[in-house]
């Protein structure tokens, strides 16, 4: 059996299961990605829950993995060369994760690139942007009386938005998803962020989402696959 004691983590959240794979995480949008990818693939996983109500994304233990003090955390028994492998950013849980299983990411040298610039597009400009839509809507920003922070980013989702329509309008016949008809952890970075912006954040009608036909489309068809909908409550919610 893999010995994962000596990694701090483990002392805060023992891993019943040690062979399998190690998932820190909670059901936001970045989290989900990789419970969704985990569901994907079918690889075993032992998912726990990093209370963040409780700080325990601050404490020793989970630092010890992430510094960055932030979800999804992975902890791999069996990474590169039969060695775990500690990783964080969900980017990049998800490119190994795509190459360890052989699943969701294309073997040909140029598709594979331009689904990780699709994957980077979502990590540089997507999640960014529309998480500062969350927050001027939804949290705190709410209460501003200046309005033209959250004005400044609803311009922004919408530009992102026009551009997610664009390419799933594709050249001349609408795409099923972002690398045309093979889905790829490019869509599994994507769609939870724009279930989040129309869903949680509550931001439609903010961001006219009705004007992006394509974008709905894609959407329901991602929340509409097994594994997304196991995914997006992985792991549970409070009393979900």
């Amino acid at each position: 059996m893999t010995d994962l004691s000596h990694f701090p983590i483990t002392r805060k959240w023992p891993a019943r299961h040690p062979d399998r794979l190690q998932l820190y995480s909670l059901p936001t949008p970045n989290g989900v990605k990789v419970s969704i990818m985990l569901e994907e693939t079918g690889l075993p996983y032992e998912v726990h829950r990093v209370a963040f109500e409780h700080n325990e994304q601050l404490s020793p233990e989970f630092l010890s993995l992430n510094p960055n003090n932030k979800i999804p955390a992975i902890l791999d028994p069996n990474g590169p060369g039969g060695a775990p492998l500690p990783l964080w950013e969900s980017g990049a849980i998800l490119i190994y994760l795509a190459d360890k299983t052989g699943q969701l990411l294309p073997a040909e040298p140029a598709a594979r690139y331009e689904a990780i610039q699709w994957l980077m597009f979502q990590m540089g400009g997507i999640g960014p942007m529309f998480g500062q839509v969350g927050f001027f809507h939804k949290f705190a920003g709410k209460d501003y009386e200046d309005k033209r922070p959250r004005d400044r980013y609803v311009a922004e989702a919408r530009r992102l938005l026009a551009v997610l329509e664009q390419r799933m309008s594709g050249p001349g016949s609408s795409r099923s998803w972002l690398m045309g008809d093979d889905y790829s952890i490019a869509d599994i970075a994507t769609w939870p962020w724009v279930n989040n912006l129309v869903g949680f954040y509550g931001a439609a009608d903010l961001v006219g989402f009705s004007e992006f036909p394509q974008v709905q489309r894609t959407l329901a068809a991602f929340k509409d696959r097994p594994a997304v909908q196991r995914g997006l409550n992985i792991p549970p919610r409070p009393g979900g």
